[in-house]
Formats: structure tokens, C-alpha cells, sequence
């Protein structure tokens, strides 16, 4: 007897939907960069070796193309802490993870022309981010002090904030390694092992004098 399947749900469609779909925001990432506010649609679904079709099943709009990019930009972050705390040494997993920061950085600037191109503009997209990255740098660097690996007074989103300056003021084509060289001089200001805002004082509590 043949046995009855049409109740057990079929995966794969959803599976190669997914893939379907995550190659289109790769495809879409990387000709907005290219093009900016000139790209089309056409464009993205030929990157991603798909039919304008099957974008549109899963992007009604180009709006939803640019915010699903943004959006995919952030969730890989949030998802890189979990696995960096699990898998690298404290400091290294924040370094790590620093690095795909500055990626990201990198990636919304030369998404910058399209996303200037959304309904109403990019702010709303914008002004989620920080509350979303706050969780993940926060975990990273509680981490590495539960560990001892840095001090206790360290502020996690300055981290941020630094890195972010350096990208809006993008004054050469080398700004990522400004950026990296902030990024070690950061954390080995951090370390434990570096002297910590109260260690110039003597145990009297009075400023230290150099002879």
C-alpha cells in the first residue's frame, strides 16, 4: 500500500527559498555598492542568478531589498557574539568581532547612496542600530572582564562610538586601517595588565610625581 505523504510538509522549498533569498541580499549588497542609487532590480536578480520573479516573491518593493541588506548587515553581528564568546579567547573574540564592525562600517557607506534612496529616508533603520549592537559588544566585553582579560570600567559602546568616527570622517581610502590600528590601541588600553585610570595615584589617594 502506498503510504499517504501529502500530510508530511515538504523542507526544501523553504530551504532553497532561504538560499534563494540570502543570495539576492548578497547579490543586492554588493551592486548597490557598485552602482548606488543607479542599480535596478534587474541588476540584483541577474547577480544572484535568479529571475526578477523570484526577487519579487521574496521583495515587493526596492525598499525591502535596501532594509532586508541593512537589516542582514546587523543580524550577522548579533549573531557573531554568540558564536565569538563560545569559540575565541575573550580578547581575541572582541577583536574579532571589532573587525567585522569596521566590515560593517564599510558596507553601509557603500550602501549609503541607496539607502538615502528609502521611503522616508534611512534614519528609522539607522536609529534602531545602536540599541540592537549594544547587546552583543556589552556580552563581548562583560566576557572579557569576567575573565580578567580587561579592566572593569571599561564603557562598551565607546568602542563604538570611536569606530564610528573614524568611519564618518573617512579622510583617506585607508581609514579601515586607522580604524584597526584604533582598535589595538583600544584594547591594549583595556587590558588588565595595562595601568588603569586610578593607578596614578599613590595609596594615599594624592597624585604620583615624577622626580
Amino acid at each position: 500500500m502506498q503510504s499517504d505523504n501529502s500530510s508530511k510538509p515538504s523542507r526544501r522549498p523553504r530551504s532553497d527559498g532561504e538560499r534563494n533569498r540570502l543570495r539576492l541580499i548578497e547579490a543586492a549588497k554588493q551592486v548597490f555598492a557598485e552602482r548606488g542609487s543607479a542599480a535596478s532590480l534587474e541588476q540584483v536578480a541577474r547577480e544572484a542568478g535568479v529571475s526578477i520573479a523570484s526577487l519579487y516573491r521574496h521583495f515587493p518593493t526596492r525598499d525591502a531589498v535596501i532594509s532586508a541588506v541593512y537589516r542582514q548587515e546587523v543580524d550577522a553581528l548579533i549573531d557573531a557574539a554568540d558564536r565569538l564568546i563560545t569559540e575565541r579567547e575573550p580578547a581575541a573574540g572582541l577583536r574579532e568581532w571589532l573587525m567585522l564592525f569596521i566590515e560593517f562600517l564599510d558596507a553601509k557607506h557603500g550602501m549609503a547612496e541607496a539607502m538615502d534612496t528609502l521611503m522616508g529616508g534611512p534614519e528609522d533603520l539607522y536609529s534602531k542600530t545602536p540599541d540592537r549592537l549594544a547587546s552583543p559588544i556589552t556580552a563581548l566585553v562583560a566576557h572579557a572582564v569576567e575573565t580578567g582579560a580587561f579592566h572593569s570600567d571599561v564603557e562598551p559602546l565607546d568602542l563604538l562610538r570611536a569606530l564610528s568616527g573614524v568611519a564618518t570622517i573617512r579622510v583617506s581610502e585607508n581609514w579601515k586601517r586607522s580604524a584597526v590600528r584604533m582598535v589595538d590601541l583600544l584594547l591594549a588600553g583595556m587590558s588588565a595588565t595595562a595601568p588603569g585610570p586610578g593607578d596614578s595615584a599613590n595609596a594615599s589617594g594624592e597624585p604620583t610625581r615624577s622626580s
